[in-house]
C-alpha cells in the first residue's frame, strides 16, 4: 500500500537526520540536505547535538488520476537536542507532496508557503534485471554456505575487519538471491571485484535495505525470533540508538524452537540468537527479525 511506502520514506529520512553519515541522504532534497548539514555544524559550534528525532505525519489531501496518486501531507519534526547537561526540543512543521504510481512512491517535494512545489526528490527504484526476475530462495544452500564459511573467508570476496554483514550477504546470494546492481554504493545490493554497495557490507544500511527493497533481496519483518526459519536474518542495535550494528543468519533451532545463528566479526556458529553473552550487549538492545522472501 502507498501508506506503507510513505511511512518507510519518512522513517529513513528521520534516520538520516540523526546519523547523517548513513546512506539515506537521497531521501531529502539537495537544498534541504545542505540546510540540515549547516544546522549540524551550527550545533557543533554551540557544543550541542541532536540525540533523537521524532517525525509525525498527517495526510491533508489525496488525489488519484488513473494509476497516479498525489498525497499532500503535513510533517511535524521534533529534534531532541543536548547541549552540555541540558536538553531541549526544537520543532518544525512542513507541508510536503508525495507522488505514487501503482502505490509505489516515485517522488517527494516540499510545498512552499506560496503553495508551490519546491525542488522534487525523485525516488530511485533500481532499474535492474533482478527487478522483475522470479526466483526461489534456497534456504538450504544459504545455510550450507553459512556453515562452510563461518570460521574463515571466501577468497572470492574481500574480507573486512567488521565482516558480519558481508558474510550474511554472501550467504543470501548463495541461496539464489540476485544482486540489484547499481553504479553507486548507496543504491542496490551488490558486490563486484573491488567495489560493493553499503547494503552489502554495512549492518545499518543492510537493515534499512531489507525494510525498503522491492526487487532482488526482499524481506518480511516478523514480530519474534521464534517465527524465523533457517536462512532468515536478525539485525542488532546493541545500544538501542537507531544505528544497527550487527547481522546474523539463522542456521538452526534449539529444542524449544528458538533460532541458533552463525556470524562473522566474532566468528560464531550455532550461537543463541539473543547475544546476551556478547561484550557489545546492553540492556537497551533492539532486534529486527526478517524472513527472506522469494520473488513470485
Amino acid at each position: 500500500m502507498w501508506f506503507d511506502d510513505l511511512k518507510e520514506y519518512i522513517q529513513r529520512q528521520t534516520e538520516w537526520m540523526v546519523h547523517t553519515d548513513t546512506p539515506h541522504e537521497g531521501y531529502l532534497q539537495e537544498g534541504e540536505r545542505e540546510s540540515f548539514l549547516r544546522k549540524k555544524l551550527m550545533l557543533e559550534e554551540r557544543k550541542a547535538n541532536i540525540v533523537n528525532n521524532n517525525v509525525q505525519a498527517r495526510v491533508l489531501r489525496e488525489q488519484t488520476i488513473e494509476k497516479t496518486k498525489q498525497i499532500d501531507y503535513l510533517v511535524h519534526y521534533s529534534y531532541l537536542i543536548r547541549q552540555g547537561f541540558d536538553f531541549y526540543i526544537e520543532e518544525q512543521l512542513q507541508e510536503r507532496r508525495a507522488t505514487f504510481i501503482d502505490d509505489v512512491m516515485v517522488s517527494d517535494e516540499m510545498i512552499t508557503p506560496e503553495g508551490k512545489p519546491s525542488e522534487t526528490v525523485k525516488i530511485d527504484r533500481e532499474i535492474d534485471p533482478a527487478f522483475n526476475r522470479k526466483f526461489e530462495y534456497n534456504r538450504l544452500e544459504a545455510v550450507k554456505y553459512a556453515e562452510r564459511w563461518w570460521n574463515t573467508f571466501n577468497p572470492a570476496y574481500k574480507a573486512f575487519d567488521v565482516d558480519c554483514t558481508n558474510y550474511i550477504s554472501q550467504c543470501l546470494y548463495a541461496g539464489g538471491i540476485p544482486m540489484t546492481d547499481h553504479t553507486i554504493r548507496t543504491k542496490g545490493w551488490w558486490f563486484r571485484q573491488n567495489n560493493w554497495s553499503f547494503s552489502w557490507t554495512v549492518a545499518n544500511a543492510f537493515r534499512w535495505h531489507l525494510s525498503g527493497s522491492r526487487s532482488g533481496l526482499r524481506a518480511q519483518e516478523v514480530s519474534s525470533a521464534h517465527q524465523l526459519m533457517p536462512g532468515d536474518v536478525i539485525c542488532y542495535d546493541f545500544e538501542g540508538d537507531g544505528r544497527w550494528d550487527h547481522t546474523t543468519i539463522v542456521v538452526g533451532k534449539d529444542s524449544v524452537g528458538e533460532p541458533l545463528v552463525n556470524a562473522h566479526t566474532t566468528n560464531s556458529r550455532m550461537r543463541y540468537w539473543g547475544y546476551e553473552d556478547s561484550t557489545a550487549y546492553t540492556e537497551n538492545i533492539k532486534y529486527k527479525f526478517f524472513r527472506i522472501v522469494s520473488s513470485s
